[in-house]
Order: C-alpha cells, then sequence, then structure tokens
C-alpha cells in the first residue's frame, strides 16, 4: 500500500464516528494490530537504533528536568557527540515523525496515525517497529538536547534562536512538563522490556520447552500498539510546552494508567520466561552432569539438590534405628544402588533391599573388585504432591522398618525430577539404577537381577545378569528333554521349581508328601505372596532310563567344557556348578533342586531339603521380608550348620583328560611301571574314620 494511499484511509477512518481507542478491547486491538504485521523482511540495526534515541531521550528529560529544577548549569555530558548515523532509516524516521507532529490531538486521531504507521512498518519485527518510532520521537524530543540550554544567560545570537523556538516559554510550562516526562519514563521502561523480550525470543529456545514464550507473543502486539500510540501522543504534545497553553491532565494520567497495566504483565511474563529458562539452562547442565559421569558426589547433586540450597544435607537420611542427616559426601567412591519409586505398593521392594543390604552386610565379599562393603542403597520416594498425608506416609514407613540404608525426603525440585524420569528412565514405576563411583550408570535397572538371583547377583551389573540368565541353560537344555512342561514353569518368575530324585524310595516317598503339603499351604497365602509351587521327580515314569541318560549328559558336558576350557578348574561357574550336582548324586538318601523361575536358588543334599520342606511352619514368617528362595535357603544352611560336622561326603568324578589328573601313579608291579590309566577319582574326607 502506497503511502499516499494509507494517508486517504486515515482521513476516511477519522470522518468516521471517533472511537477512543481506550475503550477498545484486549481482541480488537490485537487483530486491528496483527493484520499490520507480515513477514520481517526489512532489517535495521536495532541495538544501535535503540542506544542512540534512549540517549537522547534520556538526556533531554535530564535537560528538562534541571530547568524545571531552575539549574543554570549542564552537565558537560549534554555536550558530547552522539555520531551514529542510519543512512537507509533517516528519510522514513523524518516521514514518521512528521506525522506524529502533524496528528491532531484526540485519542481517536493518535490511534489512526498509530494503525497507519503499523501499515508502514509491517515489514519490520515488532521490537523494530516500536526503535524506529521512539527514534522519530527523539528526533523531535531531541530539541531539548541542544535549544533548552540555549535559554540561559549566552549571546544574543542564541537567545534569540531560543525564542524563535518558543523555548522561553518551557519554564513556564514546569507542570506539564513534570507529566509529560514521567509518561516519557514509564514508555522507556516499556521499551526496555521490549528490548529484552526481544532477547529472550531471538535465544533459540523451544516454545514447548518455554510456554511463556508462546503467550508473550499473543501480549506483544497489544505492547507495541500502546507504545507507538504513547510517542505519537508525547510528539504532538511537545509543541504545546513552547506555549502557554494548560495539557490535559486527565490524558497523560490515562497513558500513563494503561502503560504501567501493560508493563506489569508483560514484566510479569518476561520474569516467567527467564524463570522458564534458567530451569532449562540449569536443566541442561545436571543432565551434561549426570550423563559424562565424572564422580558419584557431583552426580547425586546434580539430581537432587535444589540450586537454591547450599546446605549439601538437604533431606538426606540415614535411616537405622533413628534418623541422622547426613552429607551426599558419605556416598564418595561408592557403588550407590538407588531406589527410586512412589509410596504405594513397594512392600515387596522394601523387603527385598533389606534382604540385600543385611547380605552385603552381612559378609565380605569380592567379585572382580567390586566388594560389597562399598555399596549403599539410596531411596529417593518421589510424589506429585508432599502434603500432610504423604509425609506421614513416609514418615510411617520409615518407623515401621528399619532400613539400614539411605532415604532422601520431600524431593520437590521440579529439574530434580524431570533429569530422574529421563536419564533414569522413572515412569511410575519402580526402578533401580546402580551408579558407580565414576558417577556413571552400570545398570539402568537392577530389579530384575535383585528379584532373580537376590545377593547371588552381586554386584549386579548388566553383565551379571546376562551371564546369570545363561549359566543355566545347559541345565534346563537337558530337563527340558525328560519334561516339557518345565519349559513353561520357568519361564513365571514367581514360580518355585522343586527337582529332585536319588535311590532311597523312602526319602522319594517322603520327599513328594512333603512338596505336596507345601503347594498346599503356598495356595492358602496365595493373596499374601503371590508365589506357585510345583515340583517334578526325575525318572518318575521311567526309572531305569531316564536317571541313567541324565547323569550320562551331565557328566558328558562336563568332559566338554574341560576341552574347551583347557582344564581351568574352579574358574568357571557353570563347570562348578556340573561338580556340585555330581557330588549331589553320590548323596545316599537323594537330592532336590530348587529354583525360581530359571534361576537355580539352591542345590540341596536329600536329609537337609526334605527337612526344611517340611518344617515350613517355622520359616513362614520370613516371608513377610525375603522372597521364597531365600527363606527356604536359610532355613536350609542352618539345618546344615547343625549337621554338617557329623557326616563327610564321598563323591566320584569321571574325568576324560589327562590333564584333569593332578598327579600320575605309575603301575605298583615292578616289572610294569607305566603310568596308570585313570578313569575315575574317589575323593573321600579323612576325618571320618576318626570319628
Amino acid at each position: 500500500m502506497s503511502e499516499s494511499g494509507s494517508s486517504s484511509n486515515v482521513k476516511q477512518g477519522m470522518q468516521k464516528q471517533k472511537q477512543n481507542p481506550f475503550e477498545f478491547s484486549h481482541d480488537k486491538i490485537l487483530d486491528d494490530v496483527y493484520r499490520t504485521h507480515f513477514h520481517c523482511l526489512e532489517k535495521c540495526d536495532t541495538a544501535s537504533l535503540h542506544s542512540a534515541a534512549s540517549d537522547v531521550i534520556n538526556l533531554s528529560m535530564e535537560i528538562s528536568e534541571k530547568v524545571i529544577a531552575k539549574s543554570e548549569k549542564l552537565s558537560d555530558q549534554f555536550r558530547e557527540d552522539t555520531t551514529i548515523t542510519f543512512q537507509q532509516l533517516a528519510a522514513k524516521l523524518k516521514r514518521i515523525a512528521y506525522l506524529m507532529i502533524c496528528t491532531p490531538r484526540g485519542e481517536h486521531p493518535v490511534h489512526c496515525t498509530t494503525m497507519l504507521i503499523l501499515e508502514q512498518l509491517k515489514h519490520y519485527s515488532w521490537d523494530a517497529k516500536v526503535l524506529i518510532v521512539q527514534a522519530a520521537f527523539a528526533l523531535e524530543y531531541g530539541k531539548f538536547l541542544y535549544l533548552l540550554p540555549l535559554i540561559a544567560p549566552c549571546q544574543q545570537f542564541e537567545s534569540s534562536f531560543a525564542d524563535l523556538h518558543g523555548l522561553l516559554m518551557v519554564p513556564q510550562n514546569k507542570k506539564n512538563l513534570t507529566h509529560f516526562n514521567g509518561v516519557v519514563k514509564k514508555v522507556m521502561e516499556v521499551v526496555e522490556c521490549i528490548t529484552v523480550w526481544k532477547k529472550l525470543i531471538s535465544a533459540g529456545h523451544d516454545i514447548r520447552d518455554v510456554p511463556t514464550l508462546a503467550e508473550s507473543l499473543q501480549e506483544i502486539p497489544i505492547v507495541v500498539y500502546w507504545t507507538i500510540f504513547t510517542f505519537i501522543t508525547c510528539t504532538g504534545e511537545i509543541d504545546d510546552f513552547t506555549r502557554n497553553k494548560d495539557q490535559s491532565h486527565d490524558l497523560w494520567t490515562q497513558l500513563e494508567n494503561k502503560l504501567e497495566s501493560i508493563l506489569g504483565k508483560f514484566k510479569n511474563l518476561l520474569e516467567r520466561c527467564s524463570n522458564e529458562i534458567e530451569r532449562i539452562e540449569d536443566f541442561t547442565r545436571r543432565k551434561n552432569i549426570v550423563s559424562r559421569g565424572r564422580d558419584i558426589v557431583k552426580v547425586l547433586k546434580a539430581l537432587i539438590i535444589s540450586e537454591d540450597n547450599r546446605d549439601l544435607r538437604q533431606n538426606v537420611y540415614y535411616i537405622d534405628h533413628s534418623e541422622k542427616q547426613v552429607k551426599l559426601e558419605e556416598f564418595k567412591k561408592k557403588y550407590v544402588l538407588l531406589f527410586i519409586s512412589g509410596l504405594e505398593n513397594i512392600k515387596e521392594e522394601i523387603q527385598l533391599l533389606n534382604s540385600i543390604n543385611e547380605k552385603l552386610k552381612e559378609k565380605p565379599r569380592e567379585v572382580e573388585g567390586y566388594r560389597s562393603e562399598d555399596f549403599k542403597i539410596l531411596w529417593i520416594p518421589i510424589v506429585d504432591e508432599w502434603n500432610e498425608e504423604r509425609k506421614k506416609k513416609l514418615e510411617s514407613n520409615l518407623r515401621e522398618t528399619k532400613f539400614g540404608w539411605y532415604v532422601v525426603k520431600y524431593l520437590n525440585f521440579e529439574t530434580s525430577l524431570k533429569l530422574i524420569r529421563e536419564e533414569l528412565r522413572y515412569e511410575g514405576k519402580h526402578v533401580f539404577p546402580l551408579i558407580n563411583p565414576q558417577g556413571k550408570v552400570e545398570n539402568i535397572d537392577t530389579k530384575q537381577i535383585l528379584s532373580r538371583w537376590g545377593i547371588d547377583g552381586f554386584p549386579f551389573r548388566t553383565s551379571d545378569q546376562n551371564q546369570l540368565s545363561q549359566q543355566w541353560e545347559w541345565f534346563w537344555a537337558e530337563m527340558t528333554k525328560f519334561n516339557p512342561a518345565i519349559q513353561n514353569w520357568i519361564e513365571e518368575e514367581d514360580c518355585y521349581l522343586f527337582i529332585y530324585g536319588g535311590t532311597d524310595i523312602k526319602w522319594i516317598q517322603d520327599f513328594t508328601t512333603a512338596t505336596e503339603a507345601l503347594k498346599k499351604e503356598v495356595e492358602k497365602m496365595s493373596l499374601e505372596t503371590n508365589i506357585t509351587i510345583e515340583s517334578y521327580q526325575l525318572g518318575k515314569k521311567d526309572t531305569k532310563v531316564v536317571i541313567p541318560r541324565f547323569w550320562i549328559a551331565i557328566d558328558s558336558l562336563l568332559t566338554s567344557r574341560k576341552q574347551v576350557k583347557g582344564g581351568e578348574r574352579g574358574k568357571d561357574f557353570t563347570t562348578n556348578e556340573i561338580k556340585k550336582m555330581l557330588f549331589l548324586k553320590q548323596d545316599p538318601k537323594g537330592w532336590a533342586i530348587l529354583s525360581r523361575g530359571k534361576n537355580v536358588s539352591l542345590l540341596g543334599h536329600g536329609e537337609a531339603m526334605c527337612r526344611t520342606v517340611k518344617e515350613f511352619d517355622t520359616w513362614r514368617e520370613k516371608l513377610r521380608g525375603v522372597s521364597f528362595d531365600v527363606a527356604f535357603k536359610e532355613h536350609y544352611k542352618g539345618i546344615m550348620q547343625k549337621d554338617g560336622s557329623k557326616k563327610c561326603e564321598e563323591n566320584v568324578i569321571c574325568y576324560g583328560f589327562p590333564t584333569d589328573i593332578v598327579e600320575r601313579i605309575p603301575c605298583p608291579k615292578k616289572d610294569c611301571r607305566r603310568p596308570m590309566e585313570v578313569t575315575s577319582v574317589n575323593y573321600k574326607c579323612c576325618r571320618q574314620h576318626q570319628q
């Protein structure tokens, strides 16, 4: 649209029924202003423009205030040069300044000029529109910078020049000048806010992360409209200072109130934007610390310590028989097993961790450099809001359960919660990440390895889980050949399976009867325990075929593994477990194996296993704190410790390779003396000959 056409439209608009923009609705102004805004094709140096215009306006206000105060001496700073040039904008600034000067007094004409200027600046960004109008206003208001000093006693020429501009009347309009300066200061505050907004919107943040930026985009047209409206009004009023004419005090009051309202709302938006951006930057910094991992203490600080809280003991407690607030440095050079959960349905998880914690402290153990005393458990309970009810529930849990581990109380730091959800994959379901002393996540969720293998899964790495999952594959591969139903049983995590056999018929009958009774007792407890018991007697239907085939397969497996491993005895888990099974074979009563799913929990001797099953009533209460297999093993070991000193074992292992023999023995016949061929080795404890 040409400028002449635009002027014609303005005249037509002014001929219509005059409307007061102070009475316009928010939506009407928003709609009208948006119609004038197109893509930002025009570019200008907004920073330099803002600097130059602000300097002119601010210095002019200082001069006018000195006139009001009857100060005759002006600061030297008003004599400084401001030589910034804007060749491309010069003509536009003059045209806009002319429009502003020629606008008749009154709200409606000022509104029309505002819309006309917005139309002329339609290809400029929101901040550029305001800064160009600010500069145009500075062209007129800047006359005070150079002309007001001339009214002081000076040369005749300068005094006459000031008189021609009507400036001698300015000191007589101090009241109007005071109101005028108040509005100019207020609108300059708005301009500053717009420049701050521009920096925020140009920083490249995703609106989804900074939602208030989207809200500010809806508000900025209104702010721009009233800023330009105010500059046009002020430009038109400058001329009245040169005449002894009273200005409307109501107009200044209206403008100040409108600007105050806009400024308050816009500042609030900017503050919220800044806070959201600070949270993003803080989150990014913390995320880098957690993802890179340098030190466990730094990682924990990034996870749970608020930026505002300088006390590193923030709600971290050691829970035992009492509560003790601790510093995060207590975790230095430690492996930290995190338990991240809500407050509901965590009884089993707490029992599991209590069991693990007791086992870690009970007996020092070391696996590939991992020492049990270097492991600590830290619980981070997470809820939507820590109201009084939830605080009481947490405190109740802490009183009832003497953990012997650490807890973070009342974590409500939004950045921490977001970081835990993203980096540690917490989505409302309990997770058990393991973090090493360097702050690296070694296992993102140890829940499976803890629940399936318990302390046997130490040190709970992902590699340990993979190894444990595979180490009994050889056994199940053999067992499913004899009974395919076993495959279904071991796929269920909470299914406990007894596999047993032996040559003592009475023991077989007793153990079968005991396991059937145990099944019924567990079924009664199903609502509490959610576990099932299954059993399988090896060779029940075809003893003469199945049992020999099974033990031949196990013996052959041992031979093949020794060939692969080169005779490195004691270093391979599977080889050791095969040997244990061959040892059990020699038990005169019988043998039994207990598994939880695919995890073989216990290889047990017949008599002790049968007693443990029969004595279920004496250890069933332990199921409130630990899993079935853990409670079973503890009772079984107690029986073995009481009875184990009275009886030693005699075990026979067949070897298929000469490297398996520690020492060659020559034939005792004198005329032979050749090395004897060894087909089996009989191990018998010498102590039983002394009893």
